[in-house]
């Protein structure tokens, strides 16, 4: 688990408890990944002492409540040394939500909802791609790298839209039109497609004629 790895990291360099955990955590990946949730730390800062990969001891505090605060052990060094020693595979794979939009955009074989489909995802690319080059500008080094990393990637984003648009949208609908085509099973011969119409001469329902 990446969170657990990178909280071990963190205890590498010292003890610390949660909030400085958090803090620190938060100030070395830098804003692109999102603040790290405190509830989820403190489970992780459980499962790695209950692993024994850490210890815990509680410090006393004037006129607040005792803190708790963590400490790698000589197991936790190992396993951090392992993690860091393996290749690490995309996370999900190459499964990505918006693939699925584009399938279903493009089964409705109708150039504009396509159309409308790439507009709304390569704006809001854009502007993730101004924000990530504004938080770059003041960042550290470390953090710099992986924010020039997230623009890559919503560059590569964008250029997919404009495979999409080049390769689906550019003959009109004549592509969509034979992409995927109806899937519903024909009928055998000899059976009658829809409801049967009886007249008066086949006699009532059931009745051999």
């Amino acid at each position: 688990m990446a969170i657990q790895h990178a909280v071990l990291a963190l205890l590498a360099e010292g003890p610390g408890h949660g909030y400085e955990l958090k803090a620190a955590f938060d100030k070395s990946v830098g804003p692109h990944r999102g603040a790290l949730n405190i509830g989820h730390l403190y489970q992780v800062l459980d499962r790695l002492s209950r692993d024994g990969l850490a210890t815990s001891h509680r410090v006393a505090q004037d006129a607040r409540p005792d803190r708790t605060v963590y400490e790698i052990t000589g197991a936790g060094r190992e396993e951090l040394s392992h993690w860091l020693a393996q290749p690490s595979p995309r996370t999900s794979g190459y499964r990505d939500d918006f693939f699925l939009k584009i399938m279903a955009a493009a089964r409705t074989r109708e150039p504009e909802v396509l159309r409308s489909l790439i507009t709304i995802q390569r704006t809001y690319l854009l502007r993730e791609l101004r924000n990530l080059e504004h938080s770059r500008r003041d960042a550290d080094p470390v953090v710099s790298l992986l924010l020039a990393a997230a623009i890559r990637h919503v560059s590569a984003d964008l250029a997919f839209l404009d495979d999409v648009e080049e390769q689906l949208l550019s003959a009109g609908a004549a592509l969509l039109a034979g992409l995927a085509g109806d899937r519903r099973t024909p009928p055998a011969a000899g059976v009658p497609v829809g409801p049967v119409r009886r007249t008066a001469a086949d006699g009532p329902p059931g009745q051999a004629s």
